[in-house]
């Protein structure tokens, strides 16, 4: 990579795409993507497990010399951002349920946040609940099966439609027109859930928003590319596969395998994390 800001997104496989595809078009910088394919979806994996296999990523990133991170799931958000934050030194920029603007925005009073279990059971999605969204009526969806559609490509197969708009109709019926898509897989089915939901409903990607808070850390505004972006992509699963889902998304890069064996117990936070991911030899370029 050349002298521009190099910034690492990871994810547990290609759902982190929805929010790299719109950091590249508007950030100038230099992208490396980790998509942990061949252990997607992280929803339902256990905590731990999600925080070590995090903690193993980002610091695989840091080693590479980048100079902020962002956590492209809100899964590892929920269960790990604390401690990737605790253990690299550079900005680390993950993600958040839009609860929020959904509120701002919603004109019935009643939104539903789709999103994985793992994030609905967070204590950070609990207080921003209670914090914005007391006066309203909340609906939530946990639909695994969304992940593990679009890890597999099956977006546009008939009886995932048909499933989609099962899943769907409680809540439209119950009048929510506002929609957090609280999982970065999910923008990846705008198309689909625009069709059926229609062009009025509000749906919220939280991507534009993950960009402005980046391009504000690193001290950049964020505007369309003057060139194009250099992005590289490494994968635990198949790079062939990858590649095909690259190319359905317009997306274009390099891409490798990746073997990283997950952190153990033995990692550690705070100060002496910080202290011992050094001691590694790992430092995020911005803080060299």
């Amino acid at each position: 990579m050349n002298g521009r800001l190099r910034i690492g997104v990871f994810d547990s496989g290609i759902g982190g795409l929805s929010v790299l595809r719109h950091a590249v078009a508007h950030l100038p910088a230099d992208y490396l993507y980790v998509a942990d394919s061949r252990h997607a979806p992280w929803g339902e994996a256990d905590p731990d497990w999600v925080r070590s296999r995090s903690l193993a990523i980002a610091r695989h990133l840091a080693t590479e010399g980048v100079d902020a991170l962002v956590i492209a799931c809100n899964t590892a958000t929920a269960l790990a951002a604390e401690a990737v934050r605790a253990a690299l030194p550079c900005p680390v920029v993950a993600m958040e349920p839009a609860i929020k603007p959904a509120v701002a925005q919603s004109r019935s009073g009643q939104i539903a946040v789709l999103a994985t279990r793992s994030t609905l059971d967070s204590a950070r999605y609990r207080q921003l609940r209670a914090q914005h969204a007391a006066s309203l009526q909340v609906h939530e969806l946990a639909p695994h099966h969304w992940i593990t559609a679009v890890e597999q490509g099956r977006q546009g197969d008939p009886a995932f439609r048909a499933r989609l708009r099962q899943d769907l109709a409680p809540l439209v019926a119950a009048g929510v027109d506002t929609w957090v898509l609280a999982c970065t897989h999910f923008p990846l089915l705008l198309p689909q859930l625009r069709a059926l939901l229609g062009e009025s409903t509000i749906l919220i990607d939280p991507a534009p928003a993950v960009t402005a808070q980046l391009a504000r850390v690193l001290g950049r505004e964020a505007s369309p590319q003057a060139s194009p972006a250099l992005v590289r992509f490494l994968t635990s699963g198949d790079p062939a596969t990858l590649r095909v889902q690259l190319s359905g998304l317009g997306l274009r890069g390099t891409v490798t395998s990746l073997a990283l064996a997950a952190a153990g117990a033995a990692d550690v936070t705070g100060d002496a994390g910080r202290a011992a991911v050094r001691g590694k030899g790992v430092s995020c370029r911005s803080a060299e």
